[in-house]
C-alpha cells in the first residue's frame, strides 16, 4: 500500500490546536505502520486562514491519483469546514484515509462537500442581492470597459492557454520518474509507454487514456 500523506497548519493556531505538525505526523505514521504502507511523499499545506488556496493540497491529490497511492490527513474533523479542501477532495477521484476517522469514505465527504457548497451558494445569493439594491441606489459597479481591454489584449485566452500548459508541465514531471522506472525495465517505445501508464491507471493531464502521441508529447516537454 502507497501512501500519500497531507499534512496542514496554521502559523497562527498550530501552537494551540489539536491539529498541530507533530500531532499530525504522529497519527499519519501510526497508520502507515498499522498497515505496513509505506509513504511516497508528504505534502505540507501553511495557510494564514486568509487565502483560501491549498497548491499543496492539489499536488498531493495528483501524485495520489498518478501513483495511484492513498491520501492520508490525520484529522477529518476541521476539515469538515473547509470548502476548498472537501470539494477538491470530492472532484479528485482520489482514494483518501482519514486516520481519526478510517470509516469515513467519498459518501461521508460527499456530504460535508454538499454542506459547505450550500453555504457557499448562500453567501453567493447575499452578495447578487446586495450588489443588485446598490444597482438600484443608482451606484456604478465595476469597470465597464474591463472585459473589452482584456480581449483588445488578448489576455483572456493567454491566461487560459498558460494554465493548461502549467497543468501539463507539472503532470510531467511528476511522470518523470514513472518514465524513468519503465526505462529500466526496457520500455522504451511510445507504444510500449502508453500501454504500461494506461495498465497502471495513470491518466493523461486531461484525464484521458495514453496514445503514440500524447507519449511523445510527455518525452518532448521533459526536454
Amino acid at each position: 500500500m502507497k501512501i500519500v500523506s497531507y499534512l496542514r497548519v496554521s502559523t497562527v493556531r498550530q501552537g494551540r490546536s489539536g491539529l498541530g505538525l507533530d500531532a499530525q505526523r504522529t497519527a499519519i505514521q501510526a497508520y502507515v505502520e498499522s498497515k505496513g504502507a509505506s509513504v511516497v511523499k508528504e505534502f505540507l499545506e501553511v495557510e494564514s486562514g486568509k487565502v483560501n488556496v491549498r497548491p499543496q493540497l492539489v499536488e498531493a491529490l495528483h501524485l495520489a491519483k498518478v501513483t495511484g497511492s492513498v491520501l492520508v490527513i490525520a484529522k477529518l474533523d476541521r476539515l469538515s469546514r473547509n470548502a476548498a479542501f472537501l470539494l477538491a477532495l470530492k472532484d479528485s477521484g482520489v482514494r483518501f484515509i482519514a486516520a481519526d476517522m478510517p470509516d469515513a469514505n467519498e459518501f461521508t465527504v460527499g456530504i460535508m462537500a454538499l454542506v459547505a457548497q450550500q453555504e457557499r451558494e448562500a453567501i453567493s445569493k447575499r452578495t447578487k442581492e446586495a450588489l443588485e439594491a446598490a444597482k438600484r441606489r443608482g451606484q456604478v459597479l465595476g469597470n465597464p470597459n474591463g472585459a473589452a481591454a482584456l480581449r483588445k489584449a488578448g489576455k483572456g485566452n493567454t491566461a487560459g492557454v498558460q494554465a493548461i500548459q502549467s497543468k501539463a508541465d507539472a503532470h510531467a514531471r511528476d511522470l518523470r520518474p514513472v518514465l524513468r522506472a519503465l526505462a529500466d525495465e526496457g520500455v522504451t517505445s511510445l507504444g510500449g509507454i502508453a500501454k504500461e501508464l494506461n495498465a497502471r491507471g495513470i491518466q493523461t493531464p486531461r484525464g484521458g487514456i495514453w496514445h503514440k502521441t500524447s507519449v511523445s508529447n510527455l518525452i518532448a516537454r521533459l526536454g
